[in-house]
Protein backbone atom coordinates (compact mmCIF):
# COMPACT_ATOMS: atom_id res chain seq x y z
CA UNK A 1 0.00 0.00 0.00
CA UNK A 2 3.06 2.23 0.95
CA UNK A 3 4.02 1.98 -2.63
CA UNK A 4 1.13 2.28 -4.30
CA UNK A 5 0.61 5.23 -2.14
CA UNK A 6 4.32 6.53 -3.58
CA UNK A 7 3.39 5.78 -6.66
CA UNK A 8 0.34 7.25 -6.85
CA UNK A 9 2.10 10.02 -5.35
CA UNK A 10 4.33 10.19 -7.83
CA UNK A 11 1.88 10.50 -10.80
CA UNK A 12 -0.02 13.53 -9.08
CA UNK A 13 2.88 15.55 -9.24
CA UNK A 14 4.13 14.34 -12.57
CA UNK A 15 0.55 15.50 -13.52
CA UNK A 16 0.83 18.62 -11.77
CA UNK A 17 3.99 19.28 -13.58
CA UNK A 18 2.55 18.76 -16.70
CA UNK A 19 -0.31 20.81 -16.58
CA UNK A 20 2.23 23.43 -15.31
CA UNK A 21 4.09 23.11 -18.38
CA UNK A 22 0.57 23.33 -20.36
CA UNK A 23 -0.27 26.44 -19.05
CA UNK A 24 3.53 27.84 -19.98
CA UNK A 25 2.86 26.49 -22.97
CA UNK A 26 -0.84 28.26 -23.74
CA UNK A 27 0.79 31.52 -22.40
CA UNK A 28 3.18 31.65 -25.25
CA UNK A 29 0.94 30.46 -27.44
CA UNK A 30 -1.36 33.25 -26.78
CA UNK A 31 1.34 35.87 -26.80
CA UNK A 32 2.88 34.59 -29.77
CA UNK A 33 -0.90 35.57 -31.79
CA UNK A 34 -1.19 38.73 -29.80
CA UNK A 35 2.24 39.43 -31.63
CA UNK A 36 1.22 37.69 -35.00
CA UNK A 37 -1.48 40.14 -35.22
CA UNK A 38 -1.34 43.59 -36.30
CA UNK A 39 -1.51 46.60 -34.16
CA UNK A 40 -4.87 48.15 -35.77
CA UNK A 41 -6.22 45.01 -35.14
CA UNK A 42 -5.26 45.30 -31.19
CA UNK A 43 -6.57 48.19 -30.73
CA UNK A 44 -9.80 47.60 -32.71
CA UNK A 45 -10.51 44.18 -30.97
CA UNK A 46 -9.79 45.76 -27.58
CA UNK A 47 -9.27 43.81 -24.72
CA UNK A 48 -8.25 40.12 -25.13
CA UNK A 49 -9.73 38.31 -22.42
CA UNK A 50 -12.80 39.92 -23.34
CA UNK A 51 -12.13 38.65 -26.83
CA UNK A 52 -11.42 34.66 -26.04
CA UNK A 53 -13.96 34.90 -22.76
CA UNK A 54 -11.61 34.49 -20.30
CA UNK A 55 -8.63 32.11 -19.07
CA UNK A 56 -11.10 29.14 -19.14
CA UNK A 57 -12.48 29.83 -22.66
CA UNK A 58 -8.57 29.57 -23.97
CA UNK A 59 -7.69 26.32 -22.45
CA UNK A 60 -9.85 24.92 -25.08
CA UNK A 61 -7.16 25.67 -27.36
CA UNK A 62 -4.23 23.28 -27.53
CA UNK A 63 -0.19 24.12 -28.84
CA UNK A 64 0.72 21.89 -31.45
CA UNK A 65 4.60 21.03 -31.24
CA UNK A 66 6.80 24.01 -32.67
CA UNK A 67 4.55 27.03 -31.56
CA UNK A 68 1.75 25.86 -34.16
CA UNK A 69 -1.33 27.17 -33.16
CA UNK A 70 -4.65 24.47 -33.53
CA UNK A 71 -8.08 23.96 -32.12
CA UNK A 72 -9.64 20.39 -31.45
CA UNK A 73 -10.45 20.04 -35.15
CA UNK A 74 -8.99 20.74 -38.38
CA UNK A 75 -9.59 24.40 -39.86
CA UNK A 76 -7.78 27.32 -42.31
CA UNK A 77 -4.13 27.03 -42.57
CA UNK A 78 -1.93 30.10 -41.79
CA UNK A 79 1.57 29.40 -42.59
CA UNK A 80 3.08 26.48 -41.28
CA UNK A 81 0.43 26.32 -38.36
CA UNK A 82 -3.05 25.53 -38.33
CA UNK A 83 -6.15 27.44 -36.90
CA UNK A 84 -9.30 25.28 -36.95
CA UNK A 85 -12.58 25.46 -35.82
CA UNK A 86 -12.63 29.38 -35.79
CA UNK A 87 -16.11 29.91 -35.66
CA UNK A 88 -17.55 26.92 -34.84
CA UNK A 89 -15.37 24.85 -31.70
CA UNK A 90 -13.06 25.82 -28.88
CA UNK A 91 -12.85 30.02 -27.35
CA UNK A 92 -14.13 31.18 -30.79
CA UNK A 93 -17.64 30.10 -30.53
CA UNK A 94 -17.44 32.28 -27.56
CA UNK A 95 -16.55 35.67 -29.67
CA UNK A 96 -18.84 37.89 -30.44
CA UNK A 97 -19.76 37.92 -34.05
CA UNK A 98 -18.46 41.54 -35.22
CA UNK A 99 -14.88 40.53 -33.41
CA UNK A 100 -15.26 37.10 -34.80
CA UNK A 101 -15.12 38.60 -38.34
CA UNK A 102 -12.50 41.04 -37.82
CA UNK A 103 -10.22 37.94 -36.88
CA UNK A 104 -11.82 36.17 -39.41
CA UNK A 105 -10.68 38.62 -42.20
CA UNK A 106 -7.64 39.22 -40.56
CA UNK A 107 -6.06 35.45 -40.04
CA UNK A 108 -7.42 35.08 -43.59
CA UNK A 109 -5.34 38.20 -44.98
CA UNK A 110 -2.64 37.21 -43.09
CA UNK A 111 -3.04 33.59 -44.86
CA UNK A 112 -2.38 34.83 -48.41
CA UNK A 113 -0.45 38.48 -48.11
CA UNK A 114 2.75 36.88 -47.64
CA UNK A 115 5.95 39.02 -46.82
CA UNK A 116 4.99 42.33 -43.97
CA UNK A 117 4.97 45.32 -45.76
CA UNK A 118 7.90 48.57 -45.14
CA UNK A 119 6.01 49.87 -42.02
CA UNK A 120 7.44 53.34 -43.09
CA UNK A 121 5.14 52.61 -46.85
CA UNK A 122 2.06 50.75 -44.62
CA UNK A 123 -0.72 53.68 -45.05
CA UNK A 124 -3.45 54.94 -47.34
CA UNK A 125 -5.74 56.94 -47.99
CA UNK A 126 -8.26 54.09 -48.13
CA UNK A 127 -8.87 51.36 -45.82
CA UNK A 128 -8.98 49.10 -48.12
CA UNK A 129 -6.90 48.08 -51.25
CA UNK A 130 -7.31 45.28 -53.55
CA UNK A 131 -8.52 42.93 -50.93
CA UNK A 132 -6.13 43.40 -48.44
CA UNK A 133 -6.48 45.58 -45.21
CA UNK A 134 -3.96 49.05 -45.06
CA UNK A 135 -4.25 51.69 -42.77
CA UNK A 136 -6.30 54.71 -43.68
CA UNK A 137 -6.30 57.90 -42.10
CA UNK A 138 -8.54 56.86 -39.07
CA UNK A 139 -5.42 54.04 -38.30
CA UNK A 140 -1.99 55.99 -39.47
CA UNK A 141 -1.31 57.04 -35.81
CA UNK A 142 -1.99 53.74 -34.40
CA UNK A 143 -0.11 51.15 -36.54
CA UNK A 144 3.36 53.00 -36.34
CA UNK A 145 4.91 54.45 -32.88
CA UNK A 146 6.79 57.16 -35.26
CA UNK A 147 3.03 58.08 -36.86
CA UNK A 148 1.44 59.24 -33.36
CA UNK A 149 0.81 62.75 -34.22
CA UNK A 150 -1.39 61.81 -36.84
CA UNK A 151 -3.50 61.03 -33.91
CA UNK A 152 -3.05 62.74 -30.84
CA UNK A 153 -1.42 66.15 -32.54
CA UNK A 154 -3.23 69.34 -32.25
CA UNK A 155 -2.19 71.27 -35.23
CA UNK A 156 -3.14 69.05 -37.76
CA UNK A 157 -3.51 69.51 -41.33
CA UNK A 158 -5.96 70.21 -43.35
CA UNK A 159 -8.12 72.58 -41.97
CA UNK A 160 -11.54 74.17 -42.88
CA UNK A 161 -10.49 78.03 -43.07
CA UNK A 162 -13.67 80.43 -42.14
CA UNK A 163 -12.92 83.68 -43.91
CA UNK A 164 -14.47 85.62 -40.91
CA UNK A 165 -11.54 84.04 -38.57
CA UNK A 166 -8.84 85.20 -40.50
CA UNK A 167 -6.62 88.21 -39.36
CA UNK A 168 -5.59 90.84 -42.05
CA UNK A 169 -2.32 91.08 -41.34
CA UNK A 170 -1.09 94.35 -43.50
CA UNK A 171 2.99 93.92 -42.37
CA UNK A 172 2.76 90.44 -44.57
CA UNK A 173 5.48 90.56 -47.14
CA UNK A 174 4.98 89.56 -50.90
CA UNK A 175 6.01 86.14 -52.16
CA UNK A 176 9.12 85.63 -53.92
CA UNK A 177 10.38 82.99 -55.92
CA UNK A 178 13.41 82.10 -57.29
CA UNK A 179 14.68 79.67 -59.97
CA UNK A 180 17.72 81.06 -61.21
CA UNK A 181 16.66 82.77 -63.98
CA UNK A 182 16.28 79.35 -65.50
CA UNK A 183 13.62 76.56 -66.72
CA UNK A 184 12.60 74.01 -65.04
CA UNK A 185 12.63 69.84 -64.99
CA UNK A 186 11.93 66.99 -63.62
CA UNK A 187 10.29 63.92 -62.88
CA UNK A 188 6.52 63.09 -62.84
CA UNK A 189 5.34 60.11 -61.01
CA UNK A 190 2.84 58.48 -60.69
CA UNK A 191 3.32 57.14 -56.44
CA UNK A 192 0.11 55.20 -56.25
CA UNK A 193 -0.87 57.58 -53.80
CA UNK A 194 -0.46 61.08 -56.02
CA UNK A 195 0.44 62.74 -59.27
CA UNK A 196 3.71 64.17 -58.59
CA UNK A 197 6.87 65.99 -59.77
CA UNK A 198 10.40 65.83 -58.23
CA UNK A 199 12.25 68.63 -59.65
CA UNK A 200 16.31 68.00 -60.42
CA UNK A 201 18.54 69.28 -58.61
CA UNK A 202 19.50 71.75 -60.94
CA UNK A 203 18.11 74.88 -60.88
CA UNK A 204 17.18 75.15 -56.95
CA UNK A 205 13.74 76.39 -56.58
CA UNK A 206 13.44 78.73 -53.43
CA UNK A 207 10.60 80.54 -52.11
CA UNK A 208 10.18 83.38 -49.77
CA UNK A 209 8.67 86.24 -48.28
CA UNK A 210 4.80 86.56 -47.09
CA UNK A 211 5.38 84.60 -43.40
CA UNK A 212 8.52 83.02 -44.11
CA UNK A 213 11.46 83.90 -41.81
CA UNK A 214 13.69 82.24 -44.11
CA UNK A 215 14.15 80.86 -48.14
CA UNK A 216 12.95 77.34 -48.71
CA UNK A 217 14.07 74.96 -51.27
CA UNK A 218 11.33 73.41 -53.43
CA UNK A 219 11.16 69.31 -52.91
CA UNK A 220 7.89 68.22 -54.54
CA UNK A 221 4.86 68.95 -56.34
CA UNK A 222 2.44 67.20 -55.46
CA UNK A 223 -1.00 66.69 -57.19
CA UNK A 224 -4.57 66.10 -55.33
CA UNK A 225 -8.01 65.44 -56.95
CA UNK A 226 -11.97 64.06 -56.41
CA UNK A 227 -13.64 61.79 -57.78
CA UNK A 228 -16.19 64.38 -58.57
CA UNK A 229 -15.95 67.92 -59.57
CA UNK A 230 -16.02 70.52 -56.80
CA UNK A 231 -14.44 67.80 -53.98
CA UNK A 232 -11.02 67.06 -53.92
CA UNK A 233 -9.15 69.58 -52.55
CA UNK A 234 -7.55 68.80 -49.00
CA UNK A 235 -8.27 72.44 -47.71
CA UNK A 236 -11.69 73.81 -48.11
CA UNK A 237 -12.75 77.71 -47.86
CA UNK A 238 -15.85 78.83 -45.39
CA UNK A 239 -17.01 74.81 -45.68
CA UNK A 240 -16.11 74.45 -49.84
CA UNK A 241 -14.43 72.45 -51.48
CA UNK A 242 -12.50 72.47 -55.32
CA UNK A 243 -11.66 69.78 -57.65
CA UNK A 244 -8.22 69.76 -56.82
CA UNK A 245 -4.89 71.33 -55.12
CA UNK A 246 -1.64 71.38 -56.16
CA UNK A 247 0.75 71.09 -53.56
CA UNK A 248 4.23 72.55 -53.75
CA UNK A 249 6.43 71.25 -50.99
CA UNK A 250 9.33 72.88 -49.47
CA UNK A 251 11.68 72.64 -46.71
CA UNK A 252 14.09 75.13 -45.20
CA UNK A 253 17.51 75.03 -46.65
CA UNK A 254 19.03 77.82 -44.58
CA UNK A 255 18.38 75.21 -41.27
CA UNK A 256 18.59 72.13 -42.86
CA UNK A 257 20.65 70.03 -44.83
CA UNK A 258 17.51 67.98 -46.61
CA UNK A 259 13.60 67.43 -46.15
CA UNK A 260 13.91 64.65 -44.02
CA UNK A 261 16.27 66.67 -41.18
CA UNK A 262 13.64 69.98 -41.93
CA UNK A 263 10.47 67.65 -41.36
CA UNK A 264 11.33 67.09 -37.13
CA UNK A 265 12.50 70.46 -36.85
CA UNK A 266 10.75 73.93 -35.81
CA UNK A 267 10.39 76.04 -39.12
CA UNK A 268 11.57 73.03 -41.16
CA UNK A 269 8.87 73.04 -43.76
CA UNK A 270 6.59 75.58 -46.21
CA UNK A 271 3.87 74.43 -48.86
CA UNK A 272 2.49 76.54 -50.96
CA UNK A 273 -1.37 75.23 -51.96
CA UNK A 274 -3.22 76.50 -55.16
CA UNK A 275 -7.07 75.72 -55.73
CA UNK A 276 -7.71 73.84 -58.68
CA UNK A 277 -11.52 74.41 -60.41
CA UNK A 278 -12.75 72.49 -63.62
CA UNK A 279 -13.90 75.25 -66.55
CA UNK A 280 -13.14 75.82 -70.09
CA UNK A 281 -9.83 77.35 -70.00
CA UNK A 282 -6.68 75.63 -68.73
CA UNK A 283 -3.40 77.21 -66.73
CA UNK A 284 -0.63 77.00 -68.84
CA UNK A 285 1.54 75.04 -66.71
CA UNK A 286 -0.46 73.09 -65.52
CA UNK A 287 -1.53 72.02 -69.38
CA UNK A 288 2.31 70.70 -69.15
CA UNK A 289 1.59 68.37 -66.74
CA UNK A 290 -2.33 66.99 -67.61
CA UNK A 291 -1.85 66.78 -71.40
CA UNK A 292 -2.62 63.74 -73.33
CA UNK A 293 1.06 63.34 -74.50
CA UNK A 294 1.93 63.44 -70.91
CA UNK A 295 -0.52 62.29 -68.61
CA UNK A 296 -0.45 59.29 -70.61
CA UNK A 297 2.57 58.38 -69.54
CA UNK A 298 1.52 58.23 -65.60
CA UNK A 299 -1.32 55.42 -66.06
CA UNK A 300 -0.25 53.05 -62.82
CA UNK A 301 1.75 53.34 -60.30
CA UNK A 302 5.25 53.11 -60.31
CA UNK A 303 4.85 55.01 -63.90
CA UNK A 304 7.36 58.02 -64.26
CA UNK A 305 8.24 60.49 -67.25
CA UNK A 306 10.75 63.29 -67.92
CA UNK A 307 9.91 67.08 -68.43
CA UNK A 308 11.58 70.21 -69.03
CA UNK A 309 11.48 73.54 -70.05
CA UNK A 310 8.91 74.49 -67.78
CA UNK A 311 8.34 77.71 -66.21
CA UNK A 312 6.59 77.45 -62.55
CA UNK A 313 5.86 81.04 -62.80
CA UNK A 314 3.30 80.27 -65.06
CA UNK A 315 1.48 78.43 -62.22
CA UNK A 316 0.88 81.08 -60.22
CA UNK A 317 -2.34 83.67 -60.99
CA UNK A 318 -1.42 87.07 -61.54
CA UNK A 319 -2.43 88.82 -58.88
CA UNK A 320 -3.41 86.82 -55.26
CA UNK A 321 -3.98 87.00 -51.48
CA UNK A 322 -2.83 84.07 -49.67
CA UNK A 323 -3.46 82.94 -46.27
CA UNK A 324 -1.44 81.50 -43.97
CA UNK A 325 -1.37 79.13 -40.78
CA UNK A 326 0.60 76.87 -38.45
CA UNK A 327 -0.47 73.03 -39.17
CA UNK A 328 1.65 69.72 -40.27
CA UNK A 329 2.12 67.60 -42.95
CA UNK A 330 -1.31 65.77 -44.53
CA UNK A 331 0.31 62.58 -44.69
CA UNK A 332 2.65 60.50 -42.19
CA UNK A 333 4.49 60.99 -39.83
CA UNK A 334 2.10 64.23 -39.78
CA UNK A 335 4.81 66.19 -38.56
CA UNK A 336 3.81 69.20 -37.07
CA UNK A 337 6.72 71.68 -38.76
CA UNK A 338 4.99 72.76 -41.48
CA UNK A 339 3.56 76.81 -42.33
CA UNK A 340 0.95 76.47 -44.62
CA UNK A 341 0.17 79.47 -47.15
CA UNK A 342 -2.75 79.22 -49.15
CA UNK A 343 -3.47 81.22 -51.92
CA UNK A 344 -6.87 82.64 -52.33
CA UNK A 345 -7.29 82.87 -55.97
CA UNK A 346 -7.92 79.33 -57.83
CA UNK A 347 -6.71 77.76 -60.69
CA UNK A 348 -8.87 76.44 -64.17
CA UNK A 349 -7.54 72.64 -65.77
CA UNK A 350 -10.24 71.36 -68.12
CA UNK A 351 -12.81 68.93 -68.08
CA UNK A 352 -11.21 66.70 -70.00
CA UNK A 353 -7.58 67.01 -68.20
CA UNK A 354 -9.69 66.22 -64.88
CA UNK A 355 -11.05 63.47 -66.44
CA UNK A 356 -7.76 62.04 -67.22
CA UNK A 357 -6.25 62.51 -63.93
CA UNK A 358 -9.52 59.94 -62.31
CA UNK A 359 -8.32 57.83 -65.02
CA UNK A 360 -5.35 56.72 -63.08
CA UNK A 361 -4.26 53.81 -61.14
CA UNK A 362 -3.10 53.75 -58.16
CA UNK A 363 -2.08 50.13 -58.66
CA UNK A 364 0.20 48.38 -61.13
CA UNK A 365 -0.70 47.18 -64.19
CA UNK A 366 -1.34 43.60 -63.15
CA UNK A 367 -3.88 44.25 -60.47
CA UNK A 368 -7.57 45.75 -60.79
CA UNK A 369 -7.91 49.25 -61.40
CA UNK A 370 -8.72 51.35 -58.92
CA UNK A 371 -8.70 55.43 -59.44
CA UNK A 372 -6.08 57.48 -58.24
CA UNK A 373 -8.61 60.16 -57.08
CA UNK A 374 -9.93 60.95 -53.86
CA UNK A 375 -6.13 61.15 -52.49
CA UNK A 376 -6.47 63.50 -49.47
CA UNK A 377 -6.66 63.53 -45.78
CA UNK A 378 -10.20 64.24 -44.03
CA UNK A 379 -10.40 67.86 -42.63
CA UNK A 380 -8.90 68.37 -38.49
CA UNK A 381 -9.67 70.57 -35.96
CA UNK A 382 -8.20 73.78 -36.35
CA UNK A 383 -8.56 74.50 -33.22
CA UNK A 384 -7.06 77.80 -31.07
CA UNK A 385 -4.42 78.35 -34.17
CA UNK A 386 -4.40 81.55 -35.85
CA UNK A 387 -5.07 82.29 -39.60
CA UNK A 388 -3.56 85.23 -41.02
CA UNK A 389 -4.18 86.86 -44.44
CA UNK A 390 -2.72 89.80 -46.63
CA UNK A 391 -5.98 90.77 -47.51
CA UNK A 392 -8.50 92.76 -45.36
CA UNK A 393 -11.31 90.05 -45.36
CA UNK A 394 -13.84 92.90 -44.01
CA UNK A 395 -13.76 94.30 -47.63
CA UNK A 396 -14.22 91.52 -49.86
CA UNK A 397 -14.91 93.59 -52.89
CA UNK A 398 -11.55 94.90 -53.14
CA UNK A 399 -9.47 93.25 -55.78
CA UNK A 400 -5.86 92.53 -54.96
CA UNK A 401 -3.80 95.22 -56.39
CA UNK A 402 -0.54 96.64 -56.33
CA UNK A 403 2.87 94.62 -55.52
CA UNK A 404 1.97 92.96 -52.92
CA UNK A 405 -0.70 90.94 -54.63
CA UNK A 406 2.06 89.64 -57.08
CA UNK A 407 4.66 86.93 -57.17
CA UNK A 408 7.91 88.64 -57.22
CA UNK A 409 11.48 87.17 -58.67
CA UNK A 410 14.23 86.48 -55.72
CA UNK A 411 17.11 89.68 -55.87
CA UNK A 412 20.11 87.72 -56.08
CA UNK A 413 22.50 90.40 -55.18
CA UNK A 414 21.03 93.69 -53.32
CA UNK A 415 22.29 96.98 -54.05
CA UNK A 416 23.29 99.03 -50.73
CA UNK A 417 20.20 100.39 -48.89
CA UNK A 418 19.91 104.08 -48.59
CA UNK A 419 19.37 105.64 -45.29
CA UNK A 420 15.84 105.48 -44.30
CA UNK A 421 13.05 104.77 -41.65
CA UNK A 422 13.88 100.76 -40.86
CA UNK A 423 10.88 98.89 -39.27
CA UNK A 424 11.24 95.62 -37.47
CA UNK A 425 8.96 92.49 -36.83
CA UNK A 426 9.87 90.95 -33.81
CA UNK A 427 8.31 87.66 -32.40
CA UNK A 428 9.46 86.87 -29.20
CA UNK A 429 8.08 84.04 -27.04
CA UNK A 430 4.91 83.91 -29.30
CA UNK A 431 4.28 87.81 -28.73
CA UNK A 432 4.71 89.51 -32.13
CA UNK A 433 4.90 93.39 -33.14
CA UNK A 434 6.10 96.00 -35.46
CA UNK A 435 8.14 99.28 -34.34
CA UNK A 436 10.16 101.71 -35.93
CA UNK A 437 13.72 102.69 -34.00
CA UNK A 438 15.82 105.74 -35.00
CA UNK A 439 16.74 105.83 -38.77
CA UNK A 440 19.90 103.77 -39.90
CA UNK A 441 20.87 101.81 -43.11
CA UNK A 442 18.62 98.64 -43.19
CA UNK A 443 21.69 96.71 -43.42
CA UNK A 444 23.38 97.89 -40.45
CA UNK A 445 20.36 96.94 -38.96
CA UNK A 446 20.65 93.63 -39.86
CA UNK A 447 24.30 93.33 -39.05
CA UNK A 448 23.95 94.38 -35.44
CA UNK A 449 20.81 92.10 -34.89
CA UNK A 450 23.07 89.42 -36.70
CA UNK A 451 24.44 88.57 -32.94
CA UNK A 452 23.91 85.18 -31.27
CA UNK A 453 22.05 86.75 -28.87
CA UNK A 454 19.18 87.45 -31.48
CA UNK A 455 19.67 84.47 -33.96
CA UNK A 456 18.98 82.23 -30.58
CA UNK A 457 16.04 84.13 -28.96
CA UNK A 458 14.73 86.16 -31.80
CA UNK A 459 13.65 86.62 -34.91
CA UNK A 460 13.59 90.04 -36.91
CA UNK A 461 12.76 91.06 -40.26
CA UNK A 462 14.33 94.24 -41.61
CA UNK A 463 12.00 96.14 -44.50
CA UNK A 464 13.21 98.92 -45.95
CA UNK A 465 10.32 101.84 -45.63
CA UNK A 466 9.35 103.81 -48.83
CA UNK A 467 9.28 107.04 -46.71
CA UNK A 468 11.74 109.13 -45.19
CA UNK A 469 12.10 110.09 -41.77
Amino acid sequence: MLDGDLELGGLGELNEKRRGRRKGTERSGRTGLKQALSPWLLWHLGNWDSLWGGEESWKSWRVLEGGDIGAERGGLGVGQGSLGGLLGMGAAARLSAPRALVLWAALGAAAHIGPAPDPEDWWSYKDNLHGNFVPGPPFWGLVNAAWSLCAVGKRQSPVDVELKRVLYDPFLPPLRLSTGGEKLRGTLYNTGRHVSFLPAPRPVVNVSGGPLLYSHRLSELRLLFGARDGAGSEHQINHQGFSAEVQLIHFNQELYGNFSAASRGPNGLAILSLFVNVAGSSNPFLSRLLNRDTITRISYKNDAYFLQDLSLELLFPESFGFITYQGSLSTPPCSETVTWILIDRALNITSLQMHSLRLLSQNPPSQIFQSLSGNGRPLQPLAHRALRGNRDPRHPERRCRGPNYRLHGMVQSAPPLPLGLVRFYVSFLGVSMWFSPIPLPASVWSSLLSSPFFSLSLRVHVVQSTSRP
